[in-house]
């Protein structure tokens, strides 16, 4: 018999609403991360998805009509001389800027990471480059490229190098190394304020230990120092290859991928493809190839850090 002034069926009442807040506290964080999930499938996803379909078509925005042709797209890359130009620019300049833009801003994070007098200011003044909307440092590397009053033509002739000044952006051997220049001046500053932040979060006892133990400036930095801001340098890495790889408003603001395509790269060259000849399908397909080229790219890269780790 139920004990007297027991209320019927409390267990189970309770029992039921311990399993409901079990579950909201278990689908709680689902709930709240669908809409996000539901924004980048309808944003991201279904695009890639039908750039994927338009790739095996012809679609072309002056026909009226649209076949599916299977690999043709594909096949007329190879045949393709400014497609494989483009390609190997876009690998060249990825190369080239990711290289140099790690090697001088673990060297600045190294000096920003020095006590000396005004280090703060100087901190906050180098990030200036970065936040500079893009189109205003394509202006000012434009003027600075002038062949009569600009900086770097200045400069030659300060050198005895007049004879060489031209407008640098219009060189079919000066408009590449212009746009690696523009491109260290706006994210070397992001690297080293990154790396930076990545050496400060190491434990001041391991340098101390090993200055104790003997170790030179090199030894500390190399020991210790890389270890410490190689995840670090991992995000780093990876997420300026996405954006120097898929760059387009630097190249297209300042050459238009010239002169003669010396500049041309796989961006560019989609836009070209997409809004000057409407061949939609055509441009897909090279943008397909880029999606497939940056998994490639990752795979490998976090394949070989996996393997360095073991």
């Amino acid at each position: 018999m139920p004990k007297k002034g027991a209320v019927p069926g409390k267990r189970s009442l309770d029992k039921l609403k311990e399993g409901a807040r079990f579950l909201l506290r278990r689908w709680t964080g689902y709930f709240l991360f669908f809409p996000t999930v539901l924004v980048i499938a309808v944003l991201v996803l279904l695009p890639v998805l039908e750039a994927i379909r338009w790739a095996f078509t012809d679609l072309n925005l002056m026909k009226p009509e649209t076949e599916y042709i299977g690999f043709s797209n594909f096949a007329e890359m190879r045949r393709d001389a400014t497609f494989w130009v483009a390609l190997k620019n876009s690998i060249l300049l990825t190369t080239v800027v990711i290289v140099l833009q790690y090697i001088l801003g673990l060297g600045l994070a190294v000096a920003l990471k020095q006590k000396v007098p005004g280090i703060g200011i100087f901190r906050s003044v180098v990030m200036a480059s970065w936040v500079i909307p893009v189109i205003t440092t394509v202006v000012m590397f434009k003027f600075m490229a002038q062949p009569n009053y600009g900086f770097f033509n200045i400069i030659l002739q300060h050198l005895g190098l007049g004879q060489y000044a031209t407008y640098w952006f219009g060189s079919l051997y000066g408009a590449f190394p212009m746009i690696v220049i523009m491109h260290l001046w706006r994210n070397v500053p992001f690297y080293g304020i990154a790396l930076l932040a990545a050496m400060q979060a190491i434990p001041n006892e391991l340098y101390e230990a090993a200055e104790i133990d003997g170790a030179n400036s090199w030894q500390r930095f190399r020991y210790i120092t890389l270890p410490g801001v190689r995840y670090m340098s991992m995000v780093m890495i990876t997420i300026h290859v996405i954006w120097t790889f898929n760059n387009f408003d630097f190249i297209f603001l300042s050459t238009g991928g010239g002169p003669v395509d010396a500049t041309q790269v796989l961006p560019v060259y989609i836009y070209i493809q997409s809004w000057h000849h409407f061949a939609m399908g055509y441009a897909s397909a090279i943008g397909i190839v880029m999606l497939i080229l940056l998994l490639l790219f990752f795979f490998v890269y976090i394949r070989i850090n996996k393997e360095r780790e073991v």
